[in-house]
């Protein structure tokens, strides 16, 4: 018989009902990232309680499995330190740090002080958290140069039960430099007395503890790489970075460039006031902006006063404008985080980008126009071509200010998932509303 299906709701029941042995019993059969969503789905005070009555091979999981944003480190901290310890001692090294890695410095040493693993854990805090040190584990299964076959399983199954799971075998010398990685095939095919370094592989492709973690699920998605070495200079082998890790890596960038994206800097949280100072600074440069719009619209009151019907296609023009830049940002800025565009490569985008908003240009311009013939009787035809060749133009500097921006931002170390939205708009909106208005002087009102 199939198990009943996963409800976190109703297991958050259970922990505001105070039926924690049923609630136990139950998280027995849960995954740790269905553990999770119901930890996260508690109140402070709901989840401690629910923290504190599970079983530290269950709540250590469950919490390294919560969204960055819960900031399971805070319940760990309110925790006594001999039971946060115990929770903390079932994880993995990096699991470990992660979660220590968020709490004050007096918080960690209570905590660290109870470890039995302490110094690999202190070894990992030492790192950026988003570097590769940050994420790799120093758990990893490695033999010497000078093994056989036999010794090298040998050692493999009496490192078994410290590292779980592992994709490659590392290959060091007596100094722990890296020399290769040994295929597991040729491994339990080869004869025992056989020298692994007859047959070990070149281990090229390694990174350094300081290099970013965006360039580390870099490397690894372009090379299909299971987990990859972290050496330092010099090339000691200090640990490894798995796949699983930078998985969570890529989606919190992500979400992290989305947020970005629409002006929100800072993490999903559900606090009012920390969303309100996280959005209102960026609306705040958005209405600026808009007054530079108004402006526009203001210095060309004389043309709106005589052909009052020309408003009416001010936010057509420039609400396309902003659209069609938006596209061509969003595309540019991916291709920016990913490293896409080679040094030299700027102007083939900026290029792309002027043709793309030309020939969408001509597409939405000659149907506005067509419009403004066929709803406009008396001068329609003049209108049509004010209109269309004004959405024609804002769609080129939309495509063009859509690339150039992100890119002139990405130059001055800037993240051009920023700031770059804003300028965008401004620009379309401007050049949108001042084009449409010069179009209507010269071509109405001669």
């Amino acid at each position: 018989m199939s198990a009943p299906p996963f409800d976190a709701a109703a297991m958050a029941e259970l922990v505001r009902a105070g039926r924690m042995a049923l609630f136990i019993a139950r998280a027995h059969d849960l995954e740790p990232a269905d553990l999770a969503d119901v930890l996260a789905s508690l109140d402070e005070d709901e989840r401690l309680a629910a923290v504190r009555a599970l079983p530290p091979e269950l709540s250590s999981q469950a919490l390294a499995e919560m969204p960055v944003e819960e900031h399971a480190g805070e319940t760990l901290a309110a925790l006594a330190p001999e039971q946060a310890a115990e929770i903390v001692d079932e994880l993995e090294d990096d699991d470990a740090a992660d979660l220590i890695g968020e709490l004050d410095p007096v918080t960690q040493e209570h905590i660290l002080s109870g470890l039995e693993h302490r110094a690999e854990v202190d070894r990992l805090l030492r790192y950026d958290e988003k570097t590769a040190g940050g994420l790799m584990t120093t758990h990893l299964m490695k033999v010497r140069d000078t093994d056989s076959v036999a010794e090298a399983l040998e050692e493999i199954r009496r490192r078994s039960e410290e590292v779980e799971d592992f994709y490659q075998i590392f290959v060091v010398d007596r100094l722990d430099t890296l020399v290769g990685t040994l295929p597991l095939k040729q491994l339990v095919t080869s004869a025992p007395d056989r020298p692994v370094r007859e047959f070990l592989e070149e281990a090229d492709i390694r990174v350094a503890p300081d290099l970013d973690q965006e360039e580390v699920a870099r490397v690894m998605a372009r090379y299909n790489l299971a987990s990859v070495p972290v050496v330092e200079t010099g090339g000691r082998l200090i640990g490894r970075v798995t796949f699983d890790d930078v998985t969570d890596v890529v989606e919190q960038e992500t979400t992290e460039d989305l947020l970005r994206f629409g002006g929100v800097s800072g993490e999903l949280s559900s606090d009012v006031i920390a969303a309100v100072r996280s959005r209102l600074p960026w609306l705040l440069i958005n209405l600026l902006t808009a007054f530079v719009a108004k402006s526009v619209i203001d210095a060309q009151q004389d043309v709106i006063g005589r052909l009052p019907l020309i408003a009416a296609w001010l936010g057509v023009i420039a609400g396309m404008g902003g659209n069609a830049g938006t596209q061509a940002l969003a595309v540019t800025v991916r291709r920016v985080a990913l490293g896409l565009i080679a040094p030299g490569e700027a102007r083939r985008v900026i290029v792309n980008e002027l043709v793309v908003g030309a020939l969408n240009g001509l597409a939405n311009g000659a149907l506005v126009a067509a419009v403004a013939l066929l709803t406009h009787t008396g001068g329609g035809a003049t209108l049509g071509l004010v209109v269309g060749l004004a959405m024609v133009g804002n769609l080129i500097v939309a495509g063009a200010s859509g690339a150039v921006i992100p890119l002139l931002l990405h130059r001055m170390r800037v993240d051009p998932a920023v700031a770059s939205s804003i300028f965008v708009t401004t620009f379309t909106d401007v050049f949108g509303f001042g084009l449409v208005l010069f179009l209507a002087r010269l071509l109405l009102l001669r």
